[in-house]
Protein backbone atom coordinates (compact mmCIF):
# COMPACT_ATOMS: atom_id res chain seq x y z
CA UNK A 1 0.00 0.00 0.00
CA UNK A 2 3.04 2.24 0.80
CA UNK A 3 4.78 1.37 -2.25
CA UNK A 4 1.56 2.58 -4.05
CA UNK A 5 1.06 5.70 -2.65
CA UNK A 6 4.17 6.63 -3.77
CA UNK A 7 4.18 5.51 -6.94
CA UNK A 8 0.69 7.54 -7.76
CA UNK A 9 2.84 10.60 -5.94
CA UNK A 10 5.84 10.50 -8.15
CA UNK A 11 3.82 9.84 -11.35
CA UNK A 12 1.43 12.60 -10.74
CA UNK A 13 4.82 14.80 -9.57
CA UNK A 14 6.08 14.00 -13.14
CA UNK A 15 2.93 15.04 -14.97
CA UNK A 16 2.65 18.47 -13.28
CA UNK A 17 6.31 19.19 -14.03
CA UNK A 18 5.10 18.31 -17.63
CA UNK A 19 8.30 15.57 -18.40
CA UNK A 20 6.13 13.43 -20.41
CA UNK A 21 4.44 16.09 -22.33
CA UNK A 22 7.80 18.08 -23.06
CA UNK A 23 9.11 14.45 -24.24
CA UNK A 24 6.43 13.54 -26.16
CA UNK A 25 6.40 16.99 -27.70
CA UNK A 26 9.75 16.45 -28.99
CA UNK A 27 9.08 12.58 -30.41
CA UNK A 28 7.41 12.46 -33.53
CA UNK A 29 4.72 9.73 -32.91
CA UNK A 30 2.35 7.72 -36.07
CA UNK A 31 3.05 8.72 -39.99
CA UNK A 32 1.68 12.47 -38.96
CA UNK A 33 5.27 13.63 -38.70
CA UNK A 34 6.88 11.90 -41.37
CA UNK A 35 3.99 13.91 -43.94
CA UNK A 36 1.77 16.71 -43.73
CA UNK A 37 4.52 18.94 -44.17
CA UNK A 38 2.90 20.62 -46.88
CA UNK A 39 -0.33 21.37 -47.86
CA UNK A 40 -2.20 19.21 -51.16
CA UNK A 41 -1.39 21.61 -53.55
CA UNK A 42 2.06 22.41 -52.59
CA UNK A 43 2.25 18.72 -52.92
CA UNK A 44 1.08 18.47 -56.28
CA UNK A 45 3.87 21.67 -57.50
CA UNK A 46 6.61 20.02 -55.96
CA UNK A 47 5.98 16.69 -57.14
CA UNK A 48 5.39 17.66 -61.01
CA UNK A 49 8.80 20.10 -60.47
CA UNK A 50 10.37 17.22 -58.87
CA UNK A 51 9.21 15.25 -62.78
CA UNK A 52 10.25 18.38 -64.43
CA UNK A 53 13.97 18.28 -63.62
CA UNK A 54 13.94 14.10 -64.03
CA UNK A 55 12.85 14.72 -67.75
CA UNK A 56 15.70 17.99 -68.19
CA UNK A 57 18.04 15.20 -66.93
CA UNK A 58 16.95 12.79 -69.51
CA UNK A 59 16.77 15.01 -72.38
CA UNK A 60 20.26 16.36 -71.60
CA UNK A 61 21.42 13.17 -71.92
CA UNK A 62 19.41 12.26 -74.81
CA UNK A 63 21.36 15.62 -76.56
CA UNK A 64 24.75 14.07 -75.31
CA UNK A 65 25.16 17.37 -73.65
CA UNK A 66 25.84 16.07 -69.72
CA UNK A 67 26.33 12.15 -69.52
CA UNK A 68 24.40 11.19 -66.13
CA UNK A 69 23.85 8.06 -65.66
CA UNK A 70 21.06 6.51 -64.76
CA UNK A 71 21.51 6.52 -60.74
CA UNK A 72 20.82 10.02 -61.16
CA UNK A 73 17.63 9.75 -62.94
CA UNK A 74 16.18 6.97 -60.99
CA UNK A 75 17.02 8.68 -57.39
CA UNK A 76 14.83 12.14 -59.21
CA UNK A 77 12.00 9.67 -59.40
CA UNK A 78 12.13 8.13 -55.96
CA UNK A 79 12.30 12.01 -54.52
CA UNK A 80 9.51 12.45 -56.67
CA UNK A 81 7.41 9.27 -55.16
CA UNK A 82 8.36 10.74 -51.65
CA UNK A 83 7.22 13.90 -52.59
CA UNK A 84 4.23 12.59 -53.73
CA UNK A 85 3.23 11.10 -50.45
CA UNK A 86 2.72 14.71 -49.06
CA UNK A 87 -0.38 14.95 -51.42
CA UNK A 88 -3.47 14.01 -49.19
CA UNK A 89 -7.09 15.22 -49.20
CA UNK A 90 -10.10 12.60 -49.84
CA UNK A 91 -9.93 9.05 -50.87
CA UNK A 92 -10.55 9.84 -54.11
CA UNK A 93 -7.53 11.83 -54.95
CA UNK A 94 -5.75 9.12 -52.93
CA UNK A 95 -6.53 6.37 -55.55
CA UNK A 96 -5.61 8.89 -58.31
CA UNK A 97 -1.98 9.99 -57.04
CA UNK A 98 -1.51 6.38 -56.75
CA UNK A 99 -2.90 5.78 -60.80
CA UNK A 100 -0.21 8.38 -61.03
CA UNK A 101 2.73 7.00 -58.82
CA UNK A 102 2.17 3.66 -60.60
CA UNK A 103 3.38 5.93 -63.97
CA UNK A 104 6.51 7.11 -62.03
CA UNK A 105 7.44 3.26 -60.68
CA UNK A 106 6.90 2.30 -64.34
CA UNK A 107 9.48 4.97 -66.05
CA UNK A 108 12.15 3.37 -62.78
CA UNK A 109 11.41 0.31 -64.01
CA UNK A 110 12.15 1.80 -67.85
CA UNK A 111 15.01 3.83 -66.89
CA UNK A 112 16.58 0.64 -64.60
CA UNK A 113 16.38 -1.73 -68.09
CA UNK A 114 17.89 1.44 -70.21
CA UNK A 115 14.60 2.45 -72.03
CA UNK A 116 14.67 6.38 -71.93
CA UNK A 117 11.91 7.09 -74.52
CA UNK A 118 9.71 5.16 -72.74
CA UNK A 119 10.58 6.40 -69.28
CA UNK A 120 10.23 9.97 -71.20
CA UNK A 121 6.68 9.00 -72.21
CA UNK A 122 5.46 7.97 -68.31
CA UNK A 123 6.89 10.72 -67.10
CA UNK A 124 4.60 13.19 -69.05
CA UNK A 125 2.26 10.41 -68.36
CA UNK A 126 2.47 11.02 -64.66
CA UNK A 127 3.03 14.37 -64.98
CA UNK A 128 -0.26 15.52 -66.72
CA UNK A 129 -1.93 12.82 -63.89
CA UNK A 130 -0.17 14.47 -61.38
CA UNK A 131 -1.26 17.97 -62.65
CA UNK A 132 -5.15 16.90 -63.10
CA UNK A 133 -4.76 16.37 -59.32
CA UNK A 134 -5.73 19.73 -58.50
CA UNK A 135 -8.98 19.32 -59.96
CA UNK A 136 -9.76 16.95 -57.35
CA UNK A 137 -8.85 18.73 -54.16
CA UNK A 138 -11.86 20.82 -53.29
CA UNK A 139 -15.25 19.88 -53.44
CA UNK A 140 -17.35 22.69 -54.57
CA UNK A 141 -20.88 23.68 -53.11
CA UNK A 142 -22.69 22.70 -56.01
CA UNK A 143 -21.03 18.98 -55.04
CA UNK A 144 -21.54 19.58 -51.61
CA UNK A 145 -25.45 20.31 -52.26
CA UNK A 146 -26.15 17.49 -55.18
CA UNK A 147 -24.58 14.84 -52.10
CA UNK A 148 -27.18 15.69 -49.58
CA UNK A 149 -29.94 13.16 -49.26
CA UNK A 150 -33.75 13.83 -48.93
CA UNK A 151 -33.69 12.25 -45.49
CA UNK A 152 -30.48 14.48 -44.25
CA UNK A 153 -33.12 17.11 -45.68
CA UNK A 154 -35.99 15.90 -44.26
CA UNK A 155 -34.04 15.35 -40.19
CA UNK A 156 -33.00 19.06 -40.67
CA UNK A 157 -36.38 20.30 -41.55
CA UNK A 158 -34.85 22.29 -44.44
CA UNK A 159 -36.29 21.62 -47.95
CA UNK A 160 -34.20 21.60 -50.90
CA UNK A 161 -35.14 20.74 -54.32
CA UNK A 162 -31.40 20.67 -55.81
CA UNK A 163 -30.56 18.02 -52.87
CA UNK A 164 -29.35 14.50 -54.49
CA UNK A 165 -29.86 16.07 -58.01
CA UNK A 166 -26.72 14.91 -60.28
CA UNK A 167 -25.85 17.85 -63.17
Amino acid sequence: MNLIKKTTIAVSLILSLGLFSSTASALCLGMACMYNRMTPIEGIDATTNQIKITMKIIQARHDGNNLENDELIVSNIKEALKLSKEINANDKLDRNRNRANDSLKRARTAVQEGNLTLATELLNEAEKRFSDLKSMIDLTQADRVSQQTNLLNRILDTPDSAAGARK
